[in-house]
C-alpha cells in the first residue's frame, strides 16, 4: 500500500513542550476526560522525540473481549460497573492465561442488554483464530474454556470470520487515548461499522491513536481518522500499513522490530508473507529467523534501555522511565 507522511511530525495544536496549546483542546472527551491548555501529552511528547513505533506492541496471544457500554474507569475490569466479583475473577484469568481481557463497545450503536457480545481471539502468527457469541450475563464468560482454546480447540463460542478493528478510547486510563483514539473509532464506525469497536486499555498510551486488529494481534499507532480507515481497507485487502505498525502481539518486542526491519528492506507489506521460524537471545541481542518469498533471513537487533533517555511515558506517570530501543545490527541470508 502507499506510504503515508512521516508519523514523527508534531500534531496540530501541540507545542514543542508536549503540552496542549491550540486547536481542539477544549472539547470534552469520552469518560469525562477533558483536554487542557496546560496538561502534558505523552502522545505529543513521544512524537516530538521521534520515538520509533516498531517493537512496541504488547506481547500477548490470548484475548477476551466483553461488551460493556461504560463508563470504564482507569482500570476497566475493576472500575467499570461489572457484576459483583467479575472484575477480580477476570483479573485472575488474565494472569493465569497471560491474556489481555478488554471491555468493548460500539462507537454509536446502543447495546442490547439481553445480547452482550463476547469475542475470544488467539493471535498465533501462523493460524490466528477468532470466536464470537452473545450472553445475557457477563458472568457466563467465566465458563469459557480458554485452556482448550490456547491448545487449538474452542472456547465454546462460534467461529467468527471477520476482523475486529479495536481502537483504544480509554480516556480515564490516559487522556491521550480518548483525545486521539475517539476520532479514529468514529471514522471506522462510519466506514466499517460491522468490524469497529472501542476498547479499553491495550498498552502504549504514548502512541495514541492506538488500534489493534484481531485475531492477528496487529498493533498500530499514531493514527488519525483518515489513516485508520485506510489501514482497515488495506488489512481487508491483505496488507499491513508499515508506517504505523507497532508490531505483532504474538512476538516479543525485539522480534516485532526485527520483522519490521526485514519488511522495510524487502518492501514487503503482505500480512502473511513474512513468517517467524525461530528466535535466539544472547544478552541484549535477539536473532529472529524469518522466511519470506522462498528465502530465509536472520535479523539481529540489540535492545537497549539507556537511563539517559528516561522520560514520562504516560500522561499519569509519576516517574521517568528509559525509552526502549531496538537497534538493527544486520540482516543476513540464513
Amino acid at each position: 500500500m502507499a506510504t503515508s507522511p512521516s508519523t514523527s511530525t508534531p500534531r496540530a495544536g501541540w507545542c514543542s513542550a508536549g503540552v496542549c496549546s491550540g486547536r481542539g483542546c477544549s472539547r470534552r472527551c469520552p469518560d469525562g476526560v477533558e483536554t487542557s491548555t496546560t496538561r502534558f501529552s505523552c502522545a505529543a511528547a513521544s512524537a516530538l522525540r521521534d520515538e520509533p513505533l516498531a517493537g512496541t506492541a504488547t506481547h500477548v496471544r490470548t484475548w477476551l473481549l466483553l461488551e460493556h457500554s461504560g463508563p470504564w474507569g482507569a482500570d476497566a475490569l475493576l472500575d467499570a460497573r461489572l457484576p459483583e466479583g467479575l472484575g477480580a475473577a477476570l483479573k485472575q484469568q488474565a494472569k493465569a492465561y497471560r491474556a489481555k481481557i478488554l471491555l468493548v463497545r460500539r462507537a454509536r450503536a446502543k447495546r442490547d442488554p439481553e445480547r452482550l457480545n463476547v469475542f475470544a481471539a488467539f493471535a498465533d502468527h501462523r493460524r490466528p483464530r477468532l470466536e464470537h457469541g452473545t450472553v445475557a450475563d457477563l458472568r457466563e464468560v467465566l465458563d469459557l474454556d480458554l485452556t482448550a482454546f490456547r491448545e487449538g480447540g474452542s472456547t465454546g463460542l462460534s467461529t467468527y470470520d471477520g476482523p475486529l478493528f479495536c481502537v483504544c478510547t480509554n480516556g480515564r486510563h490516559d487522556a491521550c487515548c480518548a483525545e486521539f483514539g475517539r476520532p479514529v473509532a468514529m471514522a471506522l464506525d462510519d466506514a466499517y461499522p460491522e468490524y469497529a469497536w472501542e476498547v479499553s486499555h491495550i498498552g502504549g498510551d504514548r502512541f495514541a491513536g492506538n488500534l489493534v486488529v484481531l485475531p492477528e494481534g496487529l498493533y498500530y499507532g499514531r493514527l488519525d481518522p483518515q489513516q485508520g480507515v485506510a489501514l482497515a481497507g488495506a488489512h481487508l485487502a491483505g496488507d499491513l500499513d508499515l508506517d504505523h505498525l507497532r508490531g505483532r502481539s504474538a512476538y516479543p518486542m525485539a522480534v516485532q522490530a526485527a520483522e519490521h526491519h526485514l519488511r522495510r528492506q524487502l518492501g514487503e507489506s503482505r500480512i502473511t508473507a513474512v513468517v517467524l521460524q525461530r528466535r535466539t537471545v544472547e544478552d541484549d541481542v535477539t536473532t529472529a529467523t524469518f522466511t519470506a518469498a522462498g528465502a530465509t533471513y536472520d535479523v539481529r537487533v540489540r535492545t537497549t534501555r539507556d537511563p539517559a533517555t528516561a522520560t514520562r511515558l504516560t500522561c499519569k506517570a509519576h516517574r521517568d522511565n528509559p525509552v526502549p530501543r531496538h537497534e538493527l545490527l544486520g540482516i543476513d541470508p540464513a
